[in-house]
């Protein structure tokens, strides 16, 4: 099935070293299935057809605790949902050193939903920079629908853009294909984390 969803269908990692920045704009490609039978999450592809972003939740039941791994398993993230006042919930990601395990320094970003009372949407506030005491603020905002929707910056400069991907031909693929583009200069790994949990709000793993 993984062939369906990039043109070149390879399962295999980057021969080199993984690099979390880039000097160029990337766009990766993202399907929304776990590689792990009966399992959730995604697999990201980068141009080439390597895979190189996981997330296999193996309890499929619950998505308080998802990590985001590297094609060999080493975990970058560890994403917790939280509720505050039992009602509203938002989301901490703290990058990890390579194992499975809860932190408990303060997080690297922190996600939470924006309410609107007259339309139900899935935009939110991204905080970032907490582990440093140096906060400032991204924005992921939806675009025609909950497949698409880009990441801004604090200074209303779009970081990455996430849409349904598109063959050459012009077909559009499926609603669990997307293509994310993102900038230079912008650290991968975090994109990806924020990229999570815009697919847990939306349940789109």
């Amino acid at each position: 099935m993984a062939k369906k969803v990039h043109p070149r269908g390879l399962l295999s990692s980057s021969s080199s070293a993984p690099c979390y920045f880039s000097s160029k704009r990337e766009t990766f490609t993202i399907w929304m299935k776990s590689l792990v039978l009966n399992g959730k999450g995604c697999t990201v592809f980068d141009s080439d057809g390597h895979i190189m972003y996981r997330v296999d939740n193996y309890n499929s039941k619950s998505n308080n605790e998802v990590y985001l791994m590297d094609f060999d398993g080493g975990v970058l993230f560890t994403i917790l949902k939280k509720r505050y006042f039992r009602l509203f919930g938002f989301w901490e990601g703290y990058k990890s050193t390579g194992k499975v395990e809860t932190n408990t320094k303060r997080p690297d970003f922190l996600v939470r939903q924006s309410f609107n009372m007259l339309r139900r949407n899935s935009d939110c506030e991204v905080i970032l920079g907490l582990d440093n005491n140096h906060p400032y603020n991204y924005a992921m905002t939806s675009l025609n629908g909950k497949c698409a929707c880009k990441i801004v910056d604090n200074f209303g400069d779009t970081v990455a853009e996430l849409k349904r991907k598109e063959a050459r031909s012009g077909v559009v693929f499926g609603e669990d294909v997307l293509s994310m583009e993102v900038k230079p200069c912008v650290d991968l790994s975090l994109v990806m984390g924020l990229l999570v949990v815009y697919g847990l709000i939306n349940s789109l793993m």
